[in-house]
């Protein structure tokens, strides 16, 4: 089975909205243009027969930008309020949004406590059930007004875990991750221009987590150490995931075709299969390693008449 056929299959499918994918990084003000062509997106994949799930990013962002401050909030406090007042506008968009195309949506806060207690757990799935059976397309956030230092439970500490967590307990088939970083790499290609893209992954070793904790983002708060924690939660439960740069917002159309955008971490099950898949070397790259062999051979030659 081949990535196309994979992903061209899914059924009920989670997307994560990192906050520079749908706000202005210079304001931290929506991004109208993009977040009308994402609502677009999602209503043709629901038009396909497809389920989506959105958990949207952005809530602290908006509501600093609306309460007139001019730099991130310092205090646990002042974050919670720009939440309460962010997450109300960021709502009322979307609404506006999906009502152009006669789509309900559905506001889900969660706490950590909403997955990690069983009987939360199971309150919340069926909310999530009764929502797909009335067509609703659910928009969820963490409820940072409250949930930030929840003693009894913690706190997700970005929203690529609460993706994550959310495609766990709904059964999803995939997870996308939409967000400043374009994919996985072998090494920082910032520092390391030999770095290759990786994109496919078929199991998560310790080596792969030593690259990700290599790799950073500058904005938000899921870096790709996050992004492949969020793997192993997905992976585990038999769903696949993909990460990818939101730079693009049409890009999803291109990873339900099936097309190479991101990388793509497949469950056990699709994975049995089927290979890592990694970018070849750069082409100059490639030159310098056959120079160098060629420089050896000569060298080796030399050598050997002189014997």
């Amino acid at each position: 089975m081949d990535r196309k056929e994979i992903l061209r299959q899914k059924k009920r499918i989670v997307i994560k909205v990192g906050t520079t994918t749908i706000t202005y990084e210079e304001t931290g003000n929506i991004n109208l243009e993009k977040l009308e062509k994402f609502v677009r997106i999602l209503i043709n994949l629901r038009n396909k027969g497809k389920e989506v799930i959105v958990v949207s990013s952005g809530a602290v962002g908006v509501g600093r930008a609306a309460l007139g401050l001019d730099k991130r909030p310092d205090t646990e406090a002042a974050k919670q309020a720009c939440a309460a007042v962010g997450q109300a506008r960021l709502m009322m968009i979307y609404e506006k949004l999906f009502n152009e195309y006669s789509q309900l949506t559905a506001q889900v806060l969660l706490t950590k406590e909403s997955v990690t207690n069983e009987e939360c757990r199971k309150n919340a799935k069926r909310t999530f059930d009764e929502l797909f059976r009335m067509n609703v397309v659910p928009i969820v956030n963490e409820n940072d007004a409250i949930s930030v230092d929840e003693l009894a439970y913690g706190n997700f500490g970005d929203n690529d875990t609460l993706a994550a967590n959310v495609a766990e307990m709904v059964g999803a088939d995939l997870l996308i991750l939409m967000s400043d970083i374009e994919g996985l790499y072998t090494d920082d290609p910032k520092q390391n221009p030999r770095a290759r893209f990786i994109h496919t992954v078929v199991r998560i070793d310790e080596k792969l987590e030593r690259m990700a904790k290599g790799a950073s983002s500058d904005f938000g708060t899921g870096g790709m150490s996050t992004k492949v924690n969020a793997a192993k939660i997905v992976t585990s439960s038999g769903a696949d995931m993909v990460i990818a740069s939101g730079d693009n917002i049409y890009a999803i159309n291109d990873i339900m075709a099936g097309k190479k955008i991101g990388t793509l971490f497949l469950s056990k099950e699709h994975g049995k299969a089927v290979e890592d898949e990694l970018s070849p070397e750069r082409a100059q790259f490639r030159r310098q390693s056959k120079k160098a062999r060629k420089s050896e051979n000569q060298r080796s030659s030399e050598d050997g008449r002189f014997l």
